[in-house]
């Protein structure tokens, strides 16, 4: 499942404003540096780094997929050497044990509980 992408209210807000700031004067100049400009670099700063970080989410996604698809193949792979040992061996050796496997002469047997006589 892929990443949710993010959006930004803020640079919406922000964009509506320029427009309407825009139609006021084109180079409107508030004092203390603050003009159409210095806005709209504002404004394109953060549109890169939102896209950066969407970005960097689909390569996220792309890697998690990879590194999925190669521990499935590496989970078949670990239990064909299991099972190769078991054949070459058998499911009672020390060999098996010794691969990760458990001896058949040491597996859990489940109990069966006695019946209890219901007495009225």
């Amino acid at each position: 499942m892929s990443r949710p992408k993010r959006g930004s209210k803020v640079l919406d807000r922000a964009q509506r404003r320029i427009a309407a700031l825009k139609s006021i004067s084109s180079t409107l100049d508030l004092g203390n540096g603050v003009t159409i400009d210095t806005f709209a670099a504002a404004i394109k700063k953060t549109q890169d780094k939102l896209e950066a970080y969407n970005s960097s989410l689909s390569t996220v996604d792309l890697t998690q997929g990879t590194l999925e698809l190669a521990e499935k193949s590496l989970m078949e792979l670990t239990e064909h050497v299991l099972v190769s040992v078991a054949a070459k061996y058998g499911k009672n050796s020390d060999e098996y044990k010794m691969a990760g496997g458990v001896r058949r002469s040491e597996r859990k047997r489940p109990m069966r509980k006695p019946k209890q006589e219901v007495v009225i």
